[in-house]
């Protein structure tokens, strides 16, 4: 069994250099890899382009990285909480794919199934048609997408063992493990990492086959996006 463990977030992100394409995980705030960013943040690589299903907030998340300047091209399905995203979106500093939410989790799990494009109803007649094949079937249109190619995708997990087997809670297991399956190479950060054989195999979500690096992550802030309490 091959042990995939690493010291830290600064060893498993060390390769990863000025102009990468990075897959984030998570979901809002939950399930972000949160040592991994900031490992990214110290490390000052630049040019990045980063897909996430949102892009943190201001101080938090990729917003860290967006403040950074380190983020050049934004691929993603929901931005509404960074100002400064929206304040480089509109100087024109900051490139920015907006694609609907189940078409980029469709083009996340299309790359790690090996499918190179697949056809979907979402778009059809709106700006996210524009320069995309348009096929007919059952009279019905469809825009053909093609799935995402990252070299890296960066994950959290709840638990995690040395072989890279994952098993994620609650909100987190919404784009982390299609994003593990995905990238040419995988980093998750768990926050709490065991040895082979100590996960029930019947809850591992994200098997190790799809990791090359894993290590138990430390501070986890966990902050949420919006608070909302009841009078």
């Amino acid at each position: 069994m091959i042990d995939k463990k690493v010291l830290n977030a600064e060893e498993a992100v060390k390769d990863i250099s000025d102009g990468s394409t990075i897959m984030l995980g998570g979901f809002g705030l939950c399930g972000i890899p949160e040592n991994c960013i900031d490992a990214l943040v110290n490390k000052r690589v630049n040019g990045l382009t980063c897909i996430s299903n949102n892009a943190g907030v201001d101080d938090f998340g990729i917003g860290l990285l967006l403040q950074n300047k380190q983020v050049k091209k934004m691929i993603s399905s929901y931005v509404g909480e960074n100002a400064e995203f929206e304040r480089q979106l509109l100087e024109g500093e900051l490139e920015v794919d907006l694609i609907p939410q189940g078409t980029l989790a469709e083009r996340c799990r299309a790359a790690g199934a090996g499918i190179p494009a697949f056809y979907t109803p979402t778009g059809v007649g709106t700006e996210v048609e524009v320069g995309k094949e348009i096929r007919v079937f059952n009279k019905k249109k469809y825009l053909m997408e093609t799935a995402f190619n990252a070299q890296f995708a960066i994950v959290k997990a709840w638990k995690g063992d040395t072989a890279g087997n994952l098993i994620y809670k609650g909100t987190a297991r919404n784009f982390n493990p299609m994003m593990a399956a995905a990238g040419k190479i995988t980093i998750a950060e768990v926050e709490e990492l065991v040895e082979v054989g100590e996960l029930n195999p019947n809850f591992i979500h994200t098997p190790g086959i799809y990791v090359q690096r894993i290590f138990q992550g430390k501070n986890y802030q966990k902050r949420i996006e919006q608070k909302t309490i009841s009078k």
